[in-house]
């Protein structure tokens, strides 16, 4: 199924396509001579900031984007989504790609989105008189883009990107960064499943601890920074075996808040530039929340420079850091032994048989089980995960489902003799004993 997302890209009648075209070139002047003269800068952009002009009824200024390119991910998406405070102004060379295509993840069917791209094309929000464009320019090695921004005025491009801002908000978006091999890669993606603080089973005075400090944190007056003359900023460190509410925990604070919110996931491609560019998008969304998943995976090479980053004295200013690990021995222990850092660690451990229960009757075990039988579960499952405890729970839906009876014991053996087989590393059983499956330490 081809959707085409763009609702606003029919050209005004009689307007130009192009803003510089291959075939309008002198005639007169050698073929190699034109493709030479065919990328100046400083015609295409006389012509762009002409074109804005004379549809606009006024003057254009040009503006530079100091730091990272957040504007521009924000125009990407405002295309996609087929956004109808902008429309599409004119394509900018006739030679070089204007339109691009893109697959949507989808259950049940294929969904392609054609539209025009960033590229080579002039974006304008009439509303704001504010205008975009990114023109191929050429360099040694082939084409690379300009990004240029054009505004009528200081408080046009300002009222602008301060309504983008409101509107993400609004539309409950996450900002997601991932260090790549090209860089830094930066998307936007929507909470689809809420979870609420309910959700979260775990230790009621340490689950109290951290959504009190949350509250506070964004709270409307901020009260409690200025009364009792505390910085205002936060970091908390979440440690524990994996499968134990970890990402359920940081998904209810996400849920929770009406705030900006943050994802850094970090690879072998972290480096200082990367770690500099999360930082300062935090900084301009503050006060906002940064979750930093699997933080025991920080390269080495760059380890000195984030705690520098930590440590400076406005790099943290009205960002509440969030990081996780499932690997508490792995981390940097100058990363929780100073204050200012991160300022607690938390423990997410394995629940014990109360939490059990309760995770068993929260995930609604009792539908089709009885309390007596469900606490039994719960007694007999230690060592379980929540995780753990999640599979149990929909082996035990789909016995019921397809036999229209239940046993939960033989359900919590298999589980449990599997657990006992990961520990081990011996899955394969008619094969010995001595086999290991995975990638096991000499």
């Amino acid at each position: 199924m081809i959707q085409n997302t763009m609702r606003y890209e029919q050209q005004r009648s009689g307007q130009q396509s192009y803003i510089a075209t291959y075939a309008n070139m002198d005639v007169g002047v050698r073929e190699d001579q034109q493709t030479k003269h065919y990328f100046e800068y400083v015609q295409v952009l006389e012509r762009i900031i002409r074109l804005l002009s004379e549809r606009y009824s006024c003057d254009f200024r040009l503006y530079y984007q100091e730091g990272m390119n957040d504007v521009w991910n924000d125009l990407a998406e405002d295309i996609k989504e087929g956004d109808s405070e902008i429309e599409h102004i004119s394509s900018v060379f006739d030679l070089v790609e204007s339109r691009q295509f893109s697959y949507r993840p989808s259950c049940d069917q294929t969904n392609v989105d054609i539209g025009p791209s960033v590229r080579n094309n002039v974006f304008g929000y009439p509303r704001y008189k504010v205008a975009f464009a990114r023109i191929p320019i050429l360099v040694q090695h082939g084409i690379s883009w300009e990004d240029l921004v054009f505004a009528e005025s200081d408080e046009g491009l300002r009222r602008m990107l301060e309504d983008r801002q409101q509107r993400q908000l609004r539309q409950r978006k996450v900002a997601i960064f991932t260090d790549t091999r090209d860089g830094l890669e930066r998307n936007r993606e929507p909470i689809t499943h809420s979870v609420t603080r309910s959700d979260v089973i775990m230790d009621d005075a340490v689950k109290l601890q951290i959504f009190r400090s949350i509250d506070e944190f964004f709270s409307q007056d901020r009260s409690f920074f200025q009364t009792y003359n505390v910085p205002y900023k936060r970091g908390i460190l979440l440690y524990g075996s994996p499968g134990n509410g970890k990402t359920t925990l940081v998904k209810s604070i996400v849920g929770s808040i009406h705030a900006p919110v943050s994802y850094w996931q970090i690879t072998e491609y972290t480096n200082s530039e990367s770690i500099q560019e999360v930082f300062a998008a935090a900084m301009r969304m503050a006060p906002t929340v940064l979750v930093i998943e699997d933080i025991d995976s920080m390269p080495e090479s760059c380890r000195s420079f984030f705690l520098n980053t930590l440590d400076g004295a406005t790099s943290k200013e009205g960002i509440f850091l969030i990081g996780t690990t499932n690997y508490p021995e792995k981390i940097d222990p100058a990363l929780m032994n100073r204050a200012g850092r991160f300022d607690r660690a938390y423990e997410v451990k394995k629940p014990d048989e109360s939490l059990r229960f309760a995770y068993l009757m929260h995930k609604g075990l009792s539908r089709f089980a009885t309390d007596p039988i469900v606490a039994l579960a719960a007694r007999n499952t230690e060592g379980f995960s929540l995780a753990q405890l999640n599979e149990l729970y929909v082996s035990a839906a789909l016995q019921m489902h397809y036999d229209n009876e239940l046993d939960v014991d033989r359900l919590i053996t298999e589980l449990k003799a599997d657990l006992t087989k990961d520990r081990k590393g011996t899955w394969l059983s008619d094969v010995g004993s001595n086999v290991r499956v995975g990638f096991v330490a000499k």
